[in-house]
């Protein structure tokens, strides 16, 4: 783990993502095999749960460090993250300094799931008085579910790619799926070259960026595929072995949620992957994806629940055909091999193919993603005719051109410390509306400001201060917001009736006073026109 230490400290200490990709091709390319997966698996979020109730870690750490609850408390709430609090607080020992392989640790969290609640506090005074500086800082974020290396996937996989001497396509794909690295060796996730891998394994999903220029930029609309934007849980439906596999962008395995799909069993051909996006979809048309949510959530799907809100595929690409990777060939032809795939009224009512849009040019196809909502959906996808499927991320072939955000002007109420970097700072804020003479809350936000905007914002949160609940405070109610989001739905969670779907600011309305904020009605009308 000292080695892992190491690493950490050599990419939290640069910016530069050219010497944090190197730090990583040092580091794997000097430590065992056993050492690399478990690292791997940490740097790209593959990490333990919390195995420890976060009340029982105060109150051990508080006994270690001699000191009071209390101050433990209010030490907590001036750090802002607890691993980092319990990292501070732990007394100098006299005790010779361990340091446990990553194995080690990733086990012991594994282990403190089944331990009584005196075995655990045993195991933890064990490691927190034999471990020293950042190894142990490391050890508490693992404990407290909160460490974040400051490395992105792309670049974990280039540095992986330079080490292994292969391509980045080939290791994205390697990586793909929920791997334990208990129960996994590195040989097993990155076999040889040439070696089949496991037949349940998705394609890397390729990713498109939201457009920043001016659609007839583009060129000629003709060489593009204009697709509805749906809302849904984009996925991969594998039929490989004999076996259905459907498969979430977030490397979920969800093949159990979809009881629906599992006549594709029989339907599909062996070697068919199909990319696409799962939505509730009844009388012909998408239903809110809210609906959506209420089924993932639930263990037990009874028989009234699939039928108020079934499911289907709407496909836009095809991956594999007939047990070969399509990907390199351009999406006209896998377009086309998909539509004679589904072109079967049995698969059809549970694979739809995705809508190519028809418009005479790109003005006609701006003023539909005007009124995108109009016909459920949130704006358009464009998609060179001609292009590969990609890995990852991409500029070029691929866009998402999705429709003005609602908007509304909002107070800030409540904020609260942010996490990682911004641990000192305020940056995590309740917004509400007037109803009446009274502000609601209805929403939290905390992305879409500046750096300098939320430095002089956490200046004015500490000096304007009317009460602290804990790591709360309610500040003076004056400052306005524009509050940016996707969708409305009913909900009892807030004062206002509503919640909101992907909220953030838009921007600092300095030119506003509180007074000129929206009110709860004109949450309500939105939830009347565009609500799910």
């Amino acid at each position: 783990m000292r080695v892992f230490a190491q690493l950490f400290e050599a990419i939290d200490s640069s910016t530069k993502t050219s010497r944090k990709v190197a730090a990583m091709v040092d580091y794997f390319d000097r430590v065992s095999d056993e050492e690399k997966l478990f690292a791997v698996a940490l740097l790209i979020g593959n990490k333990p749960k919390r195995p420890v109730a976060t009340t029982s870690l105060r109150e051990w750490a508080s006994a270690l460090a001699g000191i009071p609850s209390w101050l433990f408390e209010e030490s907590y709430y001036a750090v802002g993250d607890l691993g980092e609090t319990l990292t501070l607080l732990m007394p100098q020992q006299s005790r010779p300094e361990e340091t446990p392989t990553l194995k080690a640790v990733f086990a012991t969290m594994t282990a403190l799931r089944k331990y009584s609640p005196m075995e655990q506090r045993e195991t933890l005074y064990t490691f927190w008085t034999t471990l020293r500086g950042t190894a142990l800082f490391l050890f508490n974020k693992m404990l407290t579910g909160s460490l974040r290396v400051g490395v992105s996937r792309k670049l974990v996989i280039n540095a992986l790619a330079r080490h292994l001497d292969r391509d980045e396509a080939t290791v994205a794909h390697q990586l793909m799926g929920k791997w334990d690295p208990l129960t996994t060796r590195f040989t097993d996730l990155f076999p040889q070259q040439g070696t089949a891998l496991p037949h349940h394994i998705p394609y890397p999903f390729y990713l498109a960026y939201a457009l920043d220029r001016e659609p007839a930029d583009l060129g000629d609309i003709n060489n593009w595929l204009l697709e509805k934007k749906l809302d849904g849980i984009r996925g991969q439906l594998i039929r490989r072995n004999g076996e259905l596999f459907i498969w979430s962008r977030g490397e979920d395995l969800l093949t159990d949620k979809f009881p629906e799909f599992g006549p594709l069993t029989t339907l599909l051909p062996d070697g068919t992957v199909i990319d696409g996006e799962i939505i509730p979809w009844k009388d012909g048309h998408p239903l809110p994806f809210a609906r959506m949510q209420t089924r993932i959530g639930r263990k037990n799907l009874s028989a009234k629940m699939l039928q108020e809100v079934p499911l289907v595929m709407v496909c836009f690409d095809l991956l594999e055909y007939e047990g070969r990777d399509i990907r390199h060939e351009p999406l006209l032809i896998r377009r086309a091999q998909l539509a004679a795939l589904i072109d079967n009224p049995a698969l059809q009512r549970i694979l739809l193919r995705s809508e190519e849009m028809a418009f005479p040019d790109w003005q006609a196809a701006a003023d539909f993603r005007e009124r995108a909502r109009q016909f459920h959906c949130e704006g358009l996808m464009l998609k060179q005719w001609q292009s590969a499927y990609g890995v990852g991320r991409r500029k070029g072939d691929w866009w998402k051109w999705k429709a003005d955000p609602f908007s509304i002007d909002a107070v800030m109420i409540y904020a609260q410390s942010g996490h990682g970097r911004r641990a000192n700072l305020y940056t995590d804020y309740t917004f509400a509306v007037w109803d009446g003479d009274t502000l609601v809350p209805f929403a939290k936000a905390y992305s879409g400001l500046t750096d300098t905007e939320i430095k002089s914002l956490d200046r004015w949160i500490k000096q304007n201060t009317v009460e602290k609940f804990g790591p709360v405070r309610r500040v003076k109610p004056v400052h306005v917001f524009e509050i940016g989001f996707e969708g409305v739905q009913a909900s009892n969670r807030h004062k206002s009736g509503v919640a909101l779907r992907f909220p953030r600011m838009l921007r600092w309305r300095l030119d506003k006073t509180a007074a000129e904020a929206n009110t709860k009605d004109d949450l309500l009308d939105l939830l009347r026109l565009y609500g799910q």
